[in-house]
């Protein structure tokens, strides 16, 4: 695999278009936080989920990634962060382009190589995995005792609009994830994070708000919120401040535990949902 370019966002961000052996493309993202340097990385070549709001999601999937392609896009990032922070990758996540769960071998193969201490080192406690929602394979993270932490994209806590943006809800409904979710919680003991896209006038209103802190007290988690990021010719809009601001207030007097995500590299398109090669 070759580092096709790079691109360095006005927030230190930069993001690399990875050649792959075969001549597909994916990306990869370097995101920097004083000494905290975290690797996003892609495990599949495009999506077949097509989420409405994701720019990968109009891609078709072309394959899975090997773990060795998974690991050496973290290698490349270190590499990078090395040479101009002096620092290595301290935090790993699967948030880049494709669902990390209908890759599972070769996913979970890569967290074990890059948490043994014997090869890469890095802590399981830092390293995460985003899922749209496959209930099955959640269980099944569980089972295996994968040495990662998990997050939910969510952006909806009701079917009918997590049915209108996110296509795999019809298969995985929010019933099934949250009985997976509990599942995977009584066989981990790990808390789940719930990340939550805000769009204005869709998924923003403290109605939501209820039902997202309702349904967070199904299994231990907290929740990120996460500002949107626009994509070409894209059918949403970000949350006004205002609306943010209020969604947050409902959530933490309904005794939520709440993080306001702010999006890096969005003038590289680098950011959460604008992956796309």
């Amino acid at each position: 695999m070759e580092v096709r370019s790079t691109q360095i966002s006005a927030d230190e961000t930069i993001k690399f278009v990875f050649a792959l052996s075969d001549g597909h493309l994916v990306e990869g993202v370097l995101i920097p936080k004083g000494k905290r340097i975290t690797a996003c990385i892609s495990s599949q070549v495009g999506c077949s989920l097509s989420c409405l709001f994701c720019a990968t999601g109009r891609m078709e999937r072309a394959r899975n990634l090997t773990t060795s392609e998974i690991i050496e896009q973290v290698l490349a990032i270190k590499h990078a962060a090395i040479e101009r922070y002096g620092v290595g990758v301290s935090n790993v996540v699967y948030m880049g382009m494709g669902e990390p769960l209908l890759n599972y071998a070769a996913v979970t193969e890569s967290i074990r190589l890059l948490s043994n201490p014997a090869t890469y080192g890095i802590a399981p406690k830092r390293i995460t995995v985003s899922t749209a929602g496959i209930a099955k394979m959640i269980v099944q993270l569980g089972e295996d005792k994968v040495k990662a932490n998990l997050a939910l994209s969510l952006h909806a806590a009701n079917d009918i609009k997590r049915n209108q943006i996110m296509g795999i809800n019809a298969s995985n409904s929010l019933d099934a994830l949250a009985l997976a979710m509990s599942e995977y919680y009584r066989l981990t003991k790990k808390a789940i994070t719930l990340e939550y896209i805000l769009f204005q006038d869709f998924n923003d209103g403290v109605g939501d708000a209820m039902e997202l802190a309702d349904f967070s007290k199904r299994v231990p988690s907290k929740i990120n919120i996460i500002e949107y990021n626009p994509i070409l010719d894209g059918a949403f809009f970000q949350s006004s401040a205002e609306r943010l601001k209020a969604f947050h207030q409902c959530l933490v007097q309904q005794g939520a535990v709440v993080n306001l995500r702010r999006s890096r590299g969005k003038d590289i398109a680098a950011a959460c949902g604008q992956l796309v090669k």
